[in-house]
C-alpha cells in the first residue's frame, strides 16, 4: 500500500513541476485571461441579450458584455488548460514509456497527470472567477467557478487524449483550437441567433455554459446542466486515461535500443 502511494505522489510532484515550467501557459493564464476579460467587458456593448437557459426552461436576459466575458473566459480556459495538458503529455511520453519499461506503475503515472489537471484547472478557474468579480457580481459565485472548472477539465482531458493518439503537436493543437472555437462560439447568441437550438446540448461545454449563465443571472442550482458538464469532463478524462494506459502498455514488450 505504501509503494503505490509513494509512486503516485512522486509522479504528481513531477507532473506539477512540469506544469510550472511551462512558462508560456502560465503567462497566458496570468496576462491573457485578465486582458481578454477586460476587453470583452469594455469593448462589447452592454445591450441586453436573450439567452435560452434550458436549466430553467425559460429565456433570461444577460448584458452583452457579460455574456461575451463568460464565453471569452470559457474559450481561454479551454485553450490554455488543454494546451498545458497536451504539451505536458506529449513531451513526457518518452520518459513515461521508459518508466513503464522499468516497472513503474502505469496507473500511478496516469492518476498523477489527472491530479495535476484537477489542480491546474481549479487554479485557472478560481483566477478567472476572481477577475470576473472585479467587473460584476454573479448571483452564485461558487457555481460560476465550478462551471469554469468543468470547462477546463473537459479540454484538459481532451488534451491528454489527443497527446496519446496524435503524433503531431501542431495537429493536436489545431484540433483543440478548432473544436473549442466551434463549441463555445455556437453557444453565444450574439454571434449565433440559433443559440437556443436543441442540437447544441451535445456540445462539450454546453452544460458548463448553462451553469455559468445561471450563476450570473439566477439564484438557482441547475443540477441537470451541472451533471451534463461533469459527464463531459469525466468522459474526456476517462478516455484520456484509457488512451494513456493503452499507449504505455504497448511499449512494455519493447526494449530501448
Amino acid at each position: 500500500m505504501k509503494r503505490p502511494w509513494k509512486c503516485f505522489t512522486t509522479a504528481l510532484r513531477f507532473a506539477v513541476i512540469e506544469q510550472v515550467r511551462n512558462h508560456l501557459a502560465l503567462g497566458l493564464v496570468f496576462f491573457f485571461v485578465p486582458l481578454w476579460l477586460l476587453l470583452a467587458f469594455t469593448v462589447f456593448a452592454a445591450t441586453p441579450v436573450p439567452f435560452f437557459l434550458r436549466a430553467a426552461h425559460r429565456t433570461v436576459t444577460v448584458d452583452g458584455n457579460v455574456l461575451s466575458q463568460l464565453t471569452g473566459a470559457f474559450h481561454a480556459l479551454a485553450l490554455i488548460v488543454g494546451f498545458m495538458m497536451f504539451l505536458a503529455a506529449t513531451r513526457s511520453a518518452g520518459f513515461d514509456h521508459r518508466l513503464v519499461l522499468a516497472g513503474y506503475p502505469r496507473l500511478s503515472l496516469a492518476l498523477a497527470k489527472y491530479a495535476a489537471l484537477l489542480l491546474s484547472g481549479a487554479a485557472a478557474a478560481l483566477y478567472a472567477t476572481a477577475w470576473i468579480t472585479l467587473f460584476w457580481q454573479p448571483e452564485r459565485l461558487g457555481l460560476l467557478a465550478v462551471a469554469l472548472w468543468l470547462a477546463a477539465l473537459t479540454y484538459g482531458g481532451a488534451g491528454v487524449l489527443l497527446a496519446a493518439v496524435m503524433r503531431s503537436e501542431l495537429a493536436g493543437m489545431f484540433l483543440l483550437i478548432m473544436v473549442s472555437f466551434i463549441d463555445v462560439g455556437l453557444q453565444n447568441p450574439i454571434g449565433n441567433p440559433q443559440a437556443d437550438s436543441p442540437a447544441l446540448r451535445f456540445l462539450p461545454t454546453y452544460g458548463a455554459m448553462q451553469c455559468a449563465v445561471s450563476a450570473a443571472s439566477l439564484n438557482t442550482l441547475p443540477w441537470s446542466c451541472r451533471l451534463r458538464g461533469l459527464a463531459w469532463a469525466a468522459g474526456t478524462v476517462t478516455l484520456g486515461l484509457i488512451a494513456f494506459m493503452v499507449r504505455t502498455g504497448m511499449m512494455r514488450g519493447r526494449r530501448p535500443a
